[in-house]
């Protein structure tokens, strides 16, 4: 292996300069980057103890080559000379044998992949922004492992289909689609409409990410305030009007007429969402979630509808997934359920692909790479 490494390294000057690879961030690809304000790392990856590339396992996604019929062709130009190993399975699980030999991957991490991985893997790039499955990792692997992932890629479709949830609810579409499903016309469940406007109204955006400051965003526009707490710092934009840290979350609680949930799941994180929460939280809020299902404690979120303490919820994510069929909320007049399908759309998965071609384009060229992954924060 050691000898693998030395004829990898002995090659790189000459993969630099390989008229095969893309030498500079094509400009659509820029401007996602710049739009997204998405982060570059401070090291570039030739200088990292096991740089060397040689080869690199990619999992092609069902449906991929119809949608985006370019992107196998953009990875082949951003390796070069690098092998891809393509995992048409369809299976969203890198086995063993297909991550064999390989020191990149581009991916799904799971539990089976990191124990599958090659001793040389040094890059996993995640088409998933969730890092919570991302475990068994050893010491070593933590050590040696660059992660990065597609935080911020969805975050615009996301935040349409956070608003898009809230809209329905505050005007009580989900009552109107069952009677239209029922063949009823029912005028008396305009009674049932009494969220009001959006306008003036507060939004608290929990986890103020690149998801959280989209949805801040588009709220603004409807002429919200929005209030907003994060882990890291009270730094936000300008239409945010107050950033708190994370054990203000209570207080900010009580001033929501709305409330998102776009945090990551990290033990900090897990089970946040529970019957203290909502017992704080301003009676009639609308409760959205679309961060991770596990944040949230389902049998509490279900006392607060049922008690009218929430006027109603949004839920994108549930715990457990997929909800079961017995499951209360099913049957909620007040309650959206979609599937963890807030990422759906060309768009998002454009630039998804795209972000994965510069990402492997960098690794190839030792550039530092974007997206960067604290696995130890699990974001």
């Amino acid at each position: 292996m050691k000898f693998r490494r030395l004829l990898a390294l002995a090659t790189a000057g000459y993969m630099l300069l390989s008229p095969l690879v893309n030498a500079e961030t094509p400009a659509a690809t820029q401007e996602i980057i710049d739009s997204l304000q998405l982060r570059t790392g401070d090291k570039p990856m030739s200088d990292h103890s096991g740089w060397g590339p040689q080869q690199v396992t990619v999992t092609m996604l069902p449906g991929f080559s119809k949608l985006l019929p370019d992107y196998e062709s953009q990875l082949q130009a951003a390796a070069g000379d690098v092998k891809l190993v393509f995992d048409r399975s369809g299976s969203f699980r890198l086995t063993k044998e297909v991550l064999a030999d390989s020191d990149g991957a581009i991916g799904f991490c799971t539990p089976d992949a990191i124990k599958g991985a090659d001793e040389n893997l040094t890059w996993f790039h995640s088409y998933a922004v969730g890092m919570d499955r991302c475990t068994g990792l050893s010491d070593k692997q933590k050590e040696r492992i660059v992660f990065t992932n597609s935080k911020r890629l969805s975050a615009p479709t996301i935040a349409e289909h956070t608003i898009a949830m809230l809209m329905s609810i505050s005007r009580g579409l989900p009552a109107y689609s069952r009677a239209q499903a029922d063949n009823r016309w029912d005028s008396d469940l305009r009674s049932e409409v009494r969220f009001g406007e959006l306008n003036g109204k507060t939004m608290l955006v929990v986890g103020l990410g690149g998801i959280g400051t989209e949805i801040a965003w588009r709220a603004h526009g409807l002429g919200m305030r929005v209030i907003a707490t994060r882990n890291s710092s009270r730094n936000g934009p300008d239409y945010v009007e107050y950033v708190g840290l994370a054990d203000e979350l209570h207080e900010l609680a009580e001033r929501a007429d709305v409330i998102v949930n776009a945090l990551p799941l990290t033990p900090s994180t897990r089970g946040l969402f529970n019957e203290a929460f909502f017992k704080t939280s301003k009676r009639g809020a609308v409760f959205l979630s679309v961060g991770r299902g596990r944040s949230t404690v389902t049998d509490d979120l279900v006392a607060a509808l049922e008690s009218g303490q929430l006027y109603g919820a949004g839920l994108d994510v549930t715990d457990p997934e997929p909800l079961p069929a017995d499951s209360p909320l099913w049957q909620m007049d007040n309650v959206i359920i979609t599937p963890h399908t807030s990422t759906a759309g060309i768009d998002s998965l454009r630039r998804m692909a795209a972000i994965a071609v510069e990402n492997l384009r960098r690794y190839v060229a030792g550039e530092p790479m974007l997206n960067l992954v604290n696995i130890e924060a699990g974001y």
